[in-house]
């Protein structure tokens, strides 16, 4: 997640979608698939955006049941999908990354300076493991993370807003060489979904009911994603493209933190190999 929806969901009009390559048109030609379908997650309202995604192992449209949506969702289904599209945005722009590191593995991590953002990090590596699998570890099952990732206390799903809008409360752990030091995150995350690839997206929200916690720096995602793609020719294996980009807040020297960003990333990947290595 009406005639003008797609330039409501995606902020852009149809020049601009002719003209759009790779990540996005793939994004925005689910968000078509899913309009006909709209009613079945609820009421449809003119000129509003309900749902985008495509999940083929839910069950068919014609047997779901209508749910009311509530203004609050649609707000936070809302911001995930900008959310996509800026990230989306930022990895279409192609030039000007830098190459910060390569892995031996072939996993490579690149940087960028970005007006609004600052310093934003790609990284690409290819997982043995099936979009479906990576696609139900990364979102639907986004509460056991810390059990495979040791950098992650706990994640909390706070909100649950249609089948592929969450809204999470994650606290970051106190591990030995954490450059960052311990953070926590309220954030709304985003999926689009179809058979050989999964967009997921997100960034920082705000809550009334969950304000800033005692102990802890909140930091602020986003927009951010991960992109992930089966390989051609082997549905094994999966390509995963991961734009992170956050402000870690505080008062730490950006020295620091453009260290330990890339770092976090390495750590992430290596810790979801693992656990992939044990299915």
């Amino acid at each position: 997640m009406l005639p003008a929806v797609v330039k409501l969901c995606c902020g852009i009009s149809y020049p601009h979608l002719r003209s759009m390559a790779g990540l996005q048109r793939r994004a925005v030609a689910v968000i078509g698939q899913e309009l006909t379908h709209m009613q079945q997650w609820g009421q449809a309202q003119p000129n509003i955006g309900i749902r985008v995604g495509l999940n083929h192992n839910e069950p068919k449209h014609a047997d779901a049941k209508p749910v009311p949506v509530t203004e609050d969702q649609l707000f936070f289904v809302k911001q995930g999908q900008e959310a996509m599209r800026k990230a989306l945005s930022m990895l279409e722009a192609r030039e000007g990354w830098k190459v910060e590191i390569k892995e031996d593995n072939g996993d490579v991590i690149c940087s960028k300076v970005i007006p609004g953002s600052g310093k934003v990090f790609k990284m690409e590596a290819v997982l043995e493991a099936s979009v479906d699998d990576l696609y139900d570890l990364l979102f639907v099952r986004v509460e056991e993370i810390h059990k495979w990732n040791p950098s992650i206390q706990c994640i909390k799903v706070l909100k649950h807003v249609g089948p592929e809008t969450i809204v999470t409360h994650e606290v970051s752990a106190e591990t030995a060489g954490n450059l960052i030091g311990q953070r926590d995150f309220l954030s709304v995350r985003h999926s689009c979904k179809q058979k050989s690839s999964v967009y997921l997206g997100g960034a920082a929200v705000q809550l009334e009911s969950f304000p800033p916690q005692a102990g802890f720096v909140r930091a602020e995602d986003g927009p951010t994603c991960i992109v992930i793609k089966a390989l051609e020719g082997d549905a094994t294996k999966s390509s995963f493209t991961w734009l992170l980009n956050m402000d870690v807040k505080g008062w730490l020297p950006k020295s620091i933190v453009n260290q330990g960003l890339p770092r976090a990333q390495l750590d992430f990947t290596r810790h979801l190999r693992r656990r992939l290595s044990q299915r």
